[in-house]
C-alpha cells in the first residue's frame, strides 16, 4: 500500500518535471521560429527598452502558442503511467513527441497566419511601426486576435493527437 503510493507519487513527480521541460522547450523553440518570421521587429531590443506594446504582443504570442501546444504536452503525459512496460513507455513517448512537433509547427504557423491576415485586413495600419512607437491599443487588438485564433486552432489541433493512437499500436505490436 505505502509502496504503491510512493511509486504513484514518483510517477506524478516525473510527469510534472517532464511536462514542465516539454512545455518550456516547446515555447522556446516556437518563439525562436516566430522570431524568424518577424524580421522588421527586434522584439527583445524593444522589450529591453521598455516598449510595453511589444511586451504585450510577445506575451500574447507566448500565451497563444501555449494554449495550442498544451494538448501536445499533456498527450505525452498520458503515455507515461505506472505498470507500463519500458518498450510501451518509449513508444508512447516517441508518439507523443511526434504529435508535439506537429502541434508546435501548427501553433507557429497559425500565429503567423493570424498576424499576416490581420495585417492584410488593416491595410491603413502598419502594425509593426505602431508597435515600435509603443501603441498599446494596436498590441491589445493583435493579442485578442492571437488568443481567439489559438483557442480555435487548439480545438482543431487536438484532433492531430488522435491520429497516432497509442492503444492501437500496443495492440498491433503486442507491447
Amino acid at each position: 500500500m505505502v509502496v504503491n503510493i510512493i511509486i504513484q507519487f514518483g510517477f506524478a513527480l516525473a510527469q510534472l518535471i517532464m511536462g514542465l521541460a516539454l512545455a518550456i522547450g516547446s515555447i522556446y523553440i516556437s518563439l525562436k521560429l516566430f522570431d524568424k518570421f518577424t524580421k522588421n521587429l527586434d522584439e527583445w531590443t524593444e522589450i529591453k527598452n521598455g516598449n510595453v506594446a511589444v511586451g504585450l504582443l510577445f506575451g500574447g504570442i507566448i500565451l497563444s502558442i501555449a494554449i495550442i501546444i498544451e494538448g501536445g504536452v499533456s498527450g505525452i503525459m498520458v503515455y507515461v503511467v505506472p505498470g507500463m512496460s519500458l518498450t510501451a513507455g518509449i513508444v508512447g513517448f516517441a508518439i507523443g513527441i511526434v504529435n508535439l512537433i506537429i502541434i508546435m509547427i501548427a501553433a507557429v504557423v497559425s500565429v503567423y497566419i493570424a498576424i499576416t491576415v490581420l495585417d492584410k485586413i488593416t491595410q491603413d495600419i502598419d502594425e509593426i511601426a505602431e508597435l515600435k512607437k509603443g501603441n498599446v491599443a494596436v498590441a491589445i487588438m493583435m493579442v485578442a486576435v492571437l488568443l481567439a485564433v489559438s483557442f480555435v486552432t487548439k480545438g482543431a489541433v487536438n484532433g492531430v493527437i488522435g491520429i497516432i493512437n497509442m492503444t492501437e499500436i500496443i495492440e498491433l505490436f503486442g507491447l
